[in-house]
């Protein structure tokens, strides 16, 4: 896919990144990819999928990881062929950057490595778009030196990604002002509806979350100038091998799409 064109589609409509927090398995990736390609076409909206190919940042060492990188890449190709959705995925080595970018449209950097500067480098040279998901620890304005990281290199397919941030022990808070603060450095913000409502080591070994409040936030950001929803979205949320807490059910993505959707046009269409 042309990501030039992809990102100009992206600064005028409102758009949605959504997939399995991890390739648990082929079918069940391409089971969610089948599902958001026919949401797609019934909204008219662009959707990405997004799944990463290895979870580096797990609670425990026994937790679900994914694939890696050689099959998890090509089951994101496959994906990406079967349903003509652009790709998202995550990086965690700038020397993963150039290979992941061989499939991938959208390189994304986890929020925990946010400023790390050859992480950053390595996704700017390869001219695709790089979503930074701003870290757990950090400003919104202080996304403007990360930036311009990536901007140093002549990369201005940007992205940045609202998490939420950490408010005391095992619990993130979002603040909203963080949307417009963000946007105020020129690129397409997207908030993670499902990463914001999780309770980061909640369960001891594992992340809990609350995935009812979802819908709550997500309408918020976009009524406060959102231009992506982000959403992590399985068949069977209870059942997933990571991030079930908070990821949202796909056969609920539907509606709550088109809410959001309805909310945008409602504040932004002229």
């Amino acid at each position: 896919m042309d990501c030039f064109k992809l990102f100009e589609q992206t600064k005028k409509k409102l758009f949605f990144i959504a997939g399995p927090c991890v390739l648990e398995n082929l079918d069940l990736a391409l089971k969610v990819g089948e599902e958001l390609a026919e949401i797609r076409n019934k909204l008219g909206v662009t959707i990405v999928f997004k799944s990463s190919f290895d979870k580096a940042n797990r609670t425990s060492l026994e937790s679900f990881r994914g694939p890696g990188l050689d099959l998890g890449l090509k089951w994101l190709e496959k994906i990406k062929k079967i349903t003509e959705l652009p790709v998202l995925t995550d990086y965690h080595l700038p020397e993963q950057a150039s290979v992941v970018a061989e499939v991938a449209d959208i390189l994304q950097v986890p929020a925990f490595l946010c400023r790390q500067t050859d992480l950053l480098i390595a996704g700017a040279k390869t001219n695709r778009i790089v979503n930074i998901k701003k870290g757990q620890f950090i400003a919104p304005w202080d996304m403007k030196a990360v930036v311009g990281k990536v901007e140093s290199f002549g990369n201005k397919k940007i992205w940045l990604t609202e998490r939420g941030f950490s408010f005391g022990y095992n619990n993130l808070v979002v603040d909203m002002r963080s949307v417009p603060l963000m946007a105020e450095l020129g690129y397409p913000v997207v908030f993670d509806a499902t990463h914001s409502v999780q309770i980061p080591g909640g369960r001891g070994t594992s992340s809990g979350g609350n995935r009812e409040f979802v819908p709550c936030l997500a309408k918020a950001a976009v009524a406060a100038g959102a231009s992506g929803v982000f959403m992590e979205v399985h068949p069977d949320p209870d059942k997933a091998l990571c991030d079930g807490p908070n990821s949202w059910p796909l056969n609920q993505t539907y509606s709550l799409m088109k809410k959001l959707l309805e909310i945008w046009e409602v504040v932004y269409e002229k």
